[in-house]
C-alpha cells in the first residue's frame, strides 16, 4: 500500500475544495502542505477572506429548492417511497447547510470548521445510503412509509453518520492520535478515503442500477430513464469540475472562484432530476371507482 496513491489526499486537496481537507492539516482549513491555488474569494475586514461566496449562495438556493420538494412530495400521498424520498431531501439539506461552513471559507475558529466538516462528510454517507434505500423500497420488499421501513432506514443511516463523523472528528481533533500521520504529505487517511471517496460512489451506482432494473424490467417504461440518466450525468459533471477543472478555474480567476461552485450547482440539478424521476414512476392518487360498489 505504501507505494500506491490509495488513501492519499494530497493531490485532491491541492486541486479541489473538499470538506475532508479541513481535517488533514494542522491549520484546519483548505491551505495545507499540498499547495495549489489558494481560494481567496472576496476580501473582508482585518485581512480575512470569504472564499466561496458563489458556493454559499448556491447552497442557500439548494436548501430552499429542497424544502420546496419536501413539501411537494407531501402532496403525493399515494406515491411509493414518499417518506423515504423526503428523508433523502432532508439529508441533502443537511449536506448543504454543512457545506456553507465547511467549504464556504468563512473566517471561522478551526474547531467549528472541524465540526462542520464532520457533519458534512457524515451527512454525505448517510444521505447517499438513504437514496440507495429509496431504490430498494421501490421493489416493495417492505411496505414503504411504515414505522419498520422508516426505522430501518433511519437507524442504518444514523450508524453511518455517527461512525463517519467520529472518524472525521478524531482526525481533526486528534482524540486518539490514530490519524495524526495524515497531517503530513501525502496526507494518507485510508478510513476517510474509503468512506468519503468510495462508499458514496458505490451507493450511487447501486441506486442507478436498481432503479434501471425497476423501470426497464418491472415497469416496462423508458422515459423515466431519461431523467435518471440526466441526473447521473449532471452529478458526474459536478465531480469533473470539482476534481479536474477546478485548479484551472481558480488560477484563471486569481482565486476568486473554483470548481466547487459548479459542483454545488450540478449536484443541485442532479437532485432535482432524481426527484422528477421518482415523481414520474409514482402515482399521485389511488384510482377511484366511477360507479358505486357494495351494498347501499
Amino acid at each position: 500500500m505504501g507505494s500506491t496513491n490509495f488513501g492519499n489526499f494530497e493531490d485532491f486537496c491541492r486541486d479541489s475544495t473538499l470538506p475532508v481537507c479541513n481535517v488533514l492539516t494542522r491549520s484546519h482549513n483548505q491551505n495545507g502542505p499540498w499547495g495549489g491555488c489558494e481560494l481567496r474569494g472576496i476580501t473582508l475586514s482585518s485581512g480575512h477572506h470569504l472564499g466561496n461566496l458563489g458556493s454559499i449562495l448556491l447552497c442557500g438556493i439548494a436548501i430552499l429548492i429542497s424544502a420546496f420538494l419536501v413539501l411537494q412530495s407531501e402532496k403525493k400521498r399515494a406515491a411509493v417511497g414518499r417518506r423515504e424520498m423526503q428523508l433523502f431531501l432532508i439529508g441533502f439539506i443537511v449536506i448543504e447547510l454543512a457545506e456553507i461552513f465547511s467549504v464556504g471559507e468563512f473566517p471561522l475558529p478551526s474547531k467549528v470548521r472541524i465540526v462542520f466538516s464532520g457533519i458534512h462528510i457524515g451527512a454525505i454517507i448517510a444521505t447517499t445510503w438513504i437514496l440507495l434505500m429509496n431504490a430498494v423500497v421501490g421493489f416493495q420488499i417492505l411496505d414503504d412509509g411504515t414505522p419498520l421501513s422508516l426505522g430501518l432506514v433511519l437507524i442504518s443511516a444514523a450508524v453511518l453518520f455517527v461512525g463517519t463523523g467520529y472518524i472525521t472528528l478524531d482526525t481533526g481533533f486528534s482524540w486518539t492520535g490514530e490519524f495524526d500521520a495524515s497531517y503530513d504529505a501525502p496526507n494518507r487517511n485510508i478510513a476517510l478515503y474509503v468512506l468519503y471517496q468510495l462508499v458514496p460512489l458505490i451507493f450511487l451506482v447501486a441506486f442507478y442500477v436498481l432503479e434501471a432494473v425497476l423501470v426497464l424490467r418491472v415497469l416496462g417504461e423508458f422515459r423515466p430513464m431519461i431523467y435518471l440518466t440526466g441526473a447521473a450525468i449532471l452529478f458526474a459533471l459536478g465531480q469533473v469540475f470539482n476534481y479536474t477543472i477546478s485548479p484551472y478555474i481558480c488560477n484563471g480567476t486569481s482565486g476568486k472562484i473554483d470548481g466547487a461552485l459548479f459542483e454545488t450547482l450540478f449536484t443541485l440539478l442532479s437532485v432535482v432530476l432524481v426527484w422528477i424521476f421518482w415523481s414520474s414512476i409514482t402515482e399521485d392518487d389511488w384510482p377511484t371507482s366511477a360507479t358505486p360498489t357494495g351494498y347501499p
